[in-house]
């Protein structure tokens, strides 16, 4: 059966990209490039999926940004 899984990608500090998916506990990844993030994920993915016995997503809405004066 084919699922597909939002994923939410970011880069940090030292340029790393990271790859979390927000429907799976705990499933996230990092490297250095895009596609083997993508690699990666996958991956993380099943594993997360293997692990999980209640499988329950949530439904994955967006993101929005939100601006907000500091300081």
């Amino acid at each position: 059966m084919l699922r597909d899984f939002q994923v939410i990608i970011e880069k940090d500090e030292d340029g790393m990209l990271i790859a979390e998916v927000p429907s799976l506990r705990s499933c996230y990844c990092q490297a250095k490039t895009y596609d083997q993030l993508m690699s990666r994920i996958k991956e993380v993915i099943e594993l997360c999926l293997e692990v999980e016995t209640d499988y329950n997503p949530n439904e994955f809405i967006g993101i929005q940004k939100v601006s907000l004066e500091v300081g």
